[in-house]
């Protein structure tokens, strides 16, 4: 075990991040606006819990530096990366002294020409801010754990629910963690680090349901066990085609026999899992999904349309099932079942029915501005049935009355994941017979809204179907694309709290 550190009664610690799940199989291009970055003293406004006259406030001097969390969407651009990067590093090289690091990333960002750019900002940050600051590294369980990043973090960990409930309390266990270890002058800990050569999606390992829910139950119980602080399992993010790619453990704490054998137990229960793991929901083509709830008494009825899912990395502009639900002749006419469809950009149709005004009837043409591999710009002619302006993600949406079915028109991409999504378009989602979301698994709010649901395999950059997609850099083998594969290496990799490197197998 290293030697104690010295207690600080009042750290100074720093907040700085960058954040999106970039998908590798969409055309898309992320650009710096779209990370929405605050900085300086704004960046704590993120966080309730370092709101002022909260414990974990008061806990330490917490310094603003630069945070950014983009939409998911596709690979960001060099020129984007390296200007963020780059001022997030002149703001901490501002700040005369640091006794820690709040990292707060996602952990799935592609930039053009470069792998694994987290642990490559952590490493720059590192030569900044030198090497005896403390970091505690904040994550999506969805993100992607490389020996680097583990190796440049002190204290990691990762959200323990899909969908993301647990998110602000992961982050808020990140902070204090780090807190707590400056304050008592605790030594750096031990970190046990399993990769797991598995890359599943998110909607086939979800929480609520098994095996996920008893896989990520354990994970509570490592975090209890004495001389452990943190564990943590990671699903990977399947999406992206970089070596870093898969399933990954990571336990941290005091002792080095504690973590190892917690991460262990941990890699050995998701490795034994990964034949269990199911979707979340019922499956199926997208007429067969049509069909189901056309027959079906369950209202409202929710499809997903999961290929183009703009929170996995999707462009968001895929016209392929729009064009597919417009073409049904149950919904050709206004009196048909009512269907909402949610959503595709289309900046030159908004203006035009934004133009045109509520009650107007215009045709307008929309989507596969950015992804039009599967289908082309979709052409409409509907009734304006609402305009609404500010929105943070789409700035300005129109709800387009087609047949029976309303169409969400978006300026820029956004999802639909609140029930006021919908009621301030003047849209009622409870009351329609069927609604159609960019989604993968339902969010909280819809999910307890949906009476019926099932998710619609559809193309797109964010394709359910792993094996179709094309992977050629991730680590072979890999299930589910090598799925007679032998048993992997599940042994603890020890990163000892010193500058020793790495124990056990590299890789």
């Amino acid at each position: 075990m290293s030697a104690p550190r010295t207690a600080v009664a009042r750290p100074v610690i720093a907040v700085a991040g960058l954040g999106i799940e970039s998908s590798t199989f969409s055309p898309a291009r992320t650009e710096a606006p779209a990370f929405h970055p605050t900085r300086g003293a704004d960046v704590l406004t993120r966080y309730p819990f370092l709101a002022p006259g909260t414990p974990l406030r008061g806990a330490a001097d917490w310094r603003g530096a630069l945070v950014g969390k983009a939409l998911p969407g596709g690979t960001v651009t060099a020129a984007a990366f390296a200007a963020l990067s780059d001022e997030l590093i002149d703001r901490l090289d501002a700040i005369p002294h640091l006794d820690g690091l709040w990292y707060d990333i996602h952990g799935a960002m592609t930039v053009e020409g470069i792998d694994d750019a987290e642990a490559l900002l952590l490493a720059r940050i590192r030569e900044t801010v030198g090497p005896d600051v403390i970091v505690s590294t904040s994550m999506d369980l969805h993100g992607n754990v490389s020996r680097e990043l583990a190796h440049l973090s002190d204290l990691i960990t990762c959200y323990r629910m899909a969908p993301h409930e647990d998110a602000l309390d992961t982050k808020e266990r990140a902070a204090r963690n780090l807190a707590d270890l400056l304050t008592t002058g605790a030594a750096r800990p031990f970190k046990a680090w399993v990769p797991v050569p598995v890359l599943l999606a998110g909607e086939q390992t979800s929480t609520r349901i098994e095996p996920g829910k008893s896989v990520y139950a354990a994970v509570e119980e490592v975090a209890a066990a004495d001389g452990v602080i943190d564990a943590a399992i990671w699903v990977g993010y399947a999406w992206a085609d970089e070596p870093r790619n898969r399933a990954a453990v990571v336990v941290t704490g005091p002792s080095e026999t504690a973590v190892a054998a917690g991460a262990e137990r941990l890699a050995r229960g998701f490795w034994e899992a990964r034949r269990a793991f199911e979707f979340v929901a019922p499956t199926g083509s997208l007429d067969d999904c049509l069909d189901e709830a056309l027959g079906s008494a369950a209202r409202p009825y929710f499809i997903s349309d999961t290929g183009d899912n703009p929170t996995a990395g999707g462009a968001g502009d895929v016209t392929w099932s729009l064009e597919r639900v417009l073409a049904r002749p149950e919904f050709r006419d206004p009196s048909g079942p009512t269907v909402i469809y949610a959503s595709v950009p289309g900046p030159a149709a908004v203006e035009a029915a934004e133009k045109a005004g509520i009650g107007a009837t215009v045709t307008v043409t929309a989507g596969a501005e950015v992804d039009d591999r599967h289908a082309g710009p979709l052409t409409m002619t509907g009734v304006v049935h609402a305009v609404r302006h500010g929105d943070r993600d789409a700035e300005t949406e129109v709800v387009l009355r087609v047949g029976s079915v309303y169409v969400i028109l978006t300026r820029l991409r956004k999802p639909y994941h609140h029930e006021h999504d919908f009621t301030d378009l003047a849209l009622d989602p409870r009351g329609a017979c069927l609604v159609i979301v960019k989604i993968g698994y339902l969010e909280p709010e819809l999910f307890d809204m949906s009476v019926g649901w099932k998710m619609a395999l559809t193309p797109g950059g964010v394709d359910q179907n792993l094996v179709r997609l094309g992977h050629r850099r991730i680590r072979r083998p890999m299930f589910p694309f090598d799925p007679e594969m032998a048993e992997p290496d599940l042994g603890a990799r020890i990163i000892a709290p010193s500058d020793e490197p790495l124990r056990g197998a590299d890789e």
